[in-house]
């Protein structure tokens, strides 16, 4: 579950009541970043929940602004900090940010490699890297990301993305899995396949995501989104329902979100 995003942590408390409603909900992975501003307000809900931190996943990524070794580890003390962890699950590189800081985000990718070997990370992985971006940091560290977060859904399969994912091992997971601008959602062919499951949209284009087996991660501030989205484990999309659903795919032109090659935060 994603939570919402906040403009500051003046809204610890709204988040912590979010968070909390997920975890009431079911939810165990929560996905945050430093530049959502809603770190305190997750380690608060942790804090309260009275669950076991072992069945826990808590993912942060990093800012734009803390690409440097030295930021990298000092952000990264500041995330434990406000989550009010010893140790994070998973943490990523946000964005790759090719044109900026020298374009050296591998020696952002080797730091947190270190974070990882210190034991302040379990794991470490990168969002919304492309195929030359994976290539880079494997070959100038040796060491592969867990997972790649991307945009990610039917409108924009992003086929390459999630081919160098694969072929270096690493794990495919869609941040806007129901669409950057949720456009899917009404979407004639999907509401047809939900029609024959007696499902909402949402939860077929969800089903969809496990089926290829990407990682999603819904966005959902309302408690009745949330029991929907976590409720797609009792049904299975027929092969033809695949397949329909695959050829709504518009290639680049579905991309709705910002452009990894060029973004500069």
């Amino acid at each position: 579950m994603q939570p919402d995003r906040k403009s500051s942590d003046a809204n610890a408390e709204t988040t912590a009541n979010i968070v909390s409603q997920a975890l009431e909900a079911g939810y165990r992975h929560i996905d945050t970043a430093q530049s959502y501003g809603t770190e305190r307000g997750v380690g608060r809900a942790i804090a309260a929940s009275g669950i076991a931190r072992d069945e826990l996943f808590i993912t942060s990524k990093l800012a734009n602004d803390n690409h440097a070794p030295d930021d990298v580890r000092r952000s990264v003390n500041q995330t434990l900090n406000n989550l009010g962890l010893d140790q994070l699950d998973l943490f990523l590189i946000h964005w790759p940010l090719p044109t900026l800081y020298g374009g050296d985000y591998a020696s952002t990718w080797a730091t947190l490699t270190e974070l990882v070997a210190e034991g302040r990370l379990r794991s470490a992985g990168v969002s919304n890297f492309q195929p030359a971006h994976l290539d880079r940091i494997v070959a100038e560290t040796g060491i592969t990301p867990v997972v790649n977060q991307f945009e990610l859904h039917p409108y924009f399969a992003n086929d390459e993305a999630c081919e160098a994912s694969r072929r270096h091992g690493i794990a495919v997971e869609a941040h806007s899995p129901l669409g950057h601008n949720r456009a899917p959602l009404t979407d004639d062919t999907i509401g047809q396949v939900a029609a024959a499951h007696g499902k909402s949209t949402a939860q077929v284009i969800l089903r969809w995501h496990m089926q290829h087996g990407h990682i999603a991660i819904p966005k959902s501030t309302r408690p009745q989104r949330m029991h929907e989205n976590i409720a797609v484990f009792d049904f299975e999309l027929t092969p033809d329902q695949m397949a329909s659903i695959d050829a709504l795919n518009r290639g680049p032109t579905g991309r709705v979100g910002p452009n990894p090659d060029t973004y500069e935060g």
